[in-house]
Formats: C-alpha cells, structure tokens, sequence
C-alpha cells in the first residue's frame, strides 16, 4: 500500500503491520471506517444508476456491509479484521465469480466516492485514498 505511506507516516502502535500506512488513525479510526461502509451500501441502495450493482449483491446487504468495514479496516492501515477471518483478502479471485466490467467499476466507483466525500473531512485525504481505491477497483475488472 504505498500510495498512503508517503501521505500518512505509520508510527508503530497495536498488534497492526507497522510497514502500513496510519490513514486509518488520521481520517477518524473505527468510526470513519464505519461510515464509510455503511454509506457505500446506502448509496448503492439509493441511486438510480447503480441498481445493477445492488443486484449482483446477496442479502442481506449487512453481511457485505461488514466484510467491506473489516477490509477497509486492514487495507487503511487499522486492525486486520478481514484477514483475521477470512484469511488474505485476494480480493481479484474473490470477485471473479462476478462480471466486472467498466460499467460496474464506474457504478462501484460512484457509490464509493460519494462515502468517502460524506465520511472523511478533510479534501486532500480523499483525494488519496480516491486515487487508491480508484485503481484497486480497476484491477478488479475481469470483462
């Protein structure tokens, strides 16, 4: 994750991987991790445009609400949460059952965007950690 450690120096804390970055600390923890999470499910239920990404997700959408905070936990910099159930994400594998395409990218994309404008305050974090996730979600077209 090297795109966040030249924003965000990690200072050692915790039982987390200290060659990550600490975005997880200075955007908010716990709490804006959560938010996160919660309004990507929230604006992918709500708008019009990304109905067909809704579709491809299994109920109930909690489930996924909460894979999504425990791996935005780890990738940002905070505790392991997904990997410490599920083992390594390998997140390209675990989405290739799914067709992926730009459309879905872009959809995904939409509704990711506007979670992380809504949760993390200050502009130039989300711009990174846009940046980041933009090109993680582009790794996971498959179509």
């Amino acid at each position: 994750m090297h795109w966040l450690r030249k924003l965000f120096a990690k200072q050692p804390q915790d039982d987390r991987d200290a060659s990550q970055s600490n975005a997880y600390d200075i955007i908010g923890g716990d709490e804006v991790i959560r938010l996160i999470a919660h309004d990507f499910y929230q604006q992918m239920q709500t708008r019009p445009e990304t109905q067909a990404l809704l579709a491809i997700h299994r109920a109930p959408i909690a489930d996924s609400e909460q894979k999504l905070y425990e791996f935005l936990s780890g990738w940002l910099g905070g505790p392991q949460l997904y990997q410490q159930k599920y083992g390594h994400p390998a997140l390209r594998a675990r989405h290739m059952p799914f067709s992926i395409d730009e459309s879905m990218r872009d959809q995904w994309l939409i509704c990711m965007r506007a979670a992380i404008i809504n949760s993390i305050k200050k502009p130039e974090h989300q711009q990174v950690i846009i940046q980041a996730i933009s090109t993680l979600a582009d790794n996971m077209r498959n179509r």
